[in-house]
C-alpha cells in the first residue's frame, strides 16, 4: 500500500477539501501559505487508509479537527486506531475541539507553535 496520497482516495480527498467545515477553513488560513514559520501544510492529505485535515510532511505533524460526532465512543476508537497507526508511522497528531478553534484560534495557533518548537 501506498502510504501518502493514495491514488484510491483522490477523489474523496478533493470533496473533503470543497466540502471543508467552518472550523477547518478558518485554521486553514493560518496554516496554508507557509504562514507557520515558513513550513508547508497539506488540507486533507491521504496517509495509508486515513485522510489527515492537515499535514506537514517536513514535521510529519498531523493536525485533527474534531467536531462532536467525536465525542461518541466507537468513533473515540477509531480515532485511537488512527492515532496508533500515524505514531507507527512517526507521524504526531495534535487534536483540537471545534469550539477551540472558533472560540480562541491564537491559543490553537500558540499551541502548534509550542509543539513545533518542542520538534
Amino acid at each position: 500500500m501506498k502510504y501518502s496520497n493514495n491514488p484510491a482516495t483522490k477523489e474523496y480527498r478533493q470533496l473533503l477539501r470543497r466540502s471543508e467545515t467552518p472550523m477547518e477553513r478558518k485554521l486553514w488560513k493560518y496554516l496554508r501559505g507557509k504562514q507557520l514559520y515558513g513550513y508547508r501544510f497539506r488540507q486533507q492529505h491521504g496517509y495509508g487508509p486515513y485522510v489527515l485535515d492537515f499535514y506537514c510532511p517536513a514535521l510529519k505533524l498531523c493536525i485533527e479537527i474534531d467536531g462532536e460526532v467525536h465525542d461518541d465512543v466507537r468513533v473515540k476508537e477509531k480515532d485511537e486506531d488512527r492515532t496508533v497507526f500515524l505514531h507507527d508511522n512517526n507521524i504526531h497528531v495534535i487534536r483540537f475541539k471545534n469550539k477551540e478553534v472558533e472560540k480562541d484560534i491564537q491559543g490553537v495557533l500558540n499551541k502548534i507553535s509550542d509543539y513545533i518548537k518542542e520538534l
